[in-house]
């Protein structure tokens, strides 16, 4: 059986990079940190990232070539600490995020370990081109 792809298909024109894009984004992403993603309303969407332990400073957000980037990297502070079990993940972490045209990144709220970054959609515009035929 061979597989099918997005430019096997003769009507989809133009459609190659989005089709190395949903292979990119499948390839593996570690599980860490857990994150949720729903839709709050008909153009907008709120990403939730579970960074328990990580504080604001810990954390960037960026948009780097259509793509939202969450980094979080905590300072060691073991110094006089000692563990007899250290269960808690505190370890380095990058989540990417691909955004279509159109959708652009809102605010980012801490909260109870909660990381929320409100994403919204441009509404879109029904747009209808006649294109001449001229004479040959």
């Amino acid at each position: 059986m061979t597989k099918m792809t997005l430019a096997s298909y003769p009507h989809m024109l133009g459609f190659e990079q989005l089709e190395r894009l949903l292979e990119r984004t499948a390839k593996g992403s570690e599980g860490y940190p857990p994150f949720n993603i729903e839709q709050t309303s008909d153009f907008s969407y709120r990403i939730t990232l579970a960074v328990a332990g990580f504080a604001e400073e810990d954390l960037s957000i960026t948009v780097e070539d259509r793509q939202l980037v969450i980094r979080g990297r905590q300072a060691e502070e073991t110094e006089g600490r000692i563990f007899l079990h250290r269960g808690i993940a505190g370890r380095q972490f990058q989540r990417s995020f691909v955004l279509a045209d159109g959708v652009e990144v809102g605010e980012a709220v801490m909260e109870n370990g909660l990381l929320h970054v409100d994403l919204t959609r441009a509404q879109p515009e029904t747009i209808v081109q006649t294109i001449n035929i001229r004479k040959g």
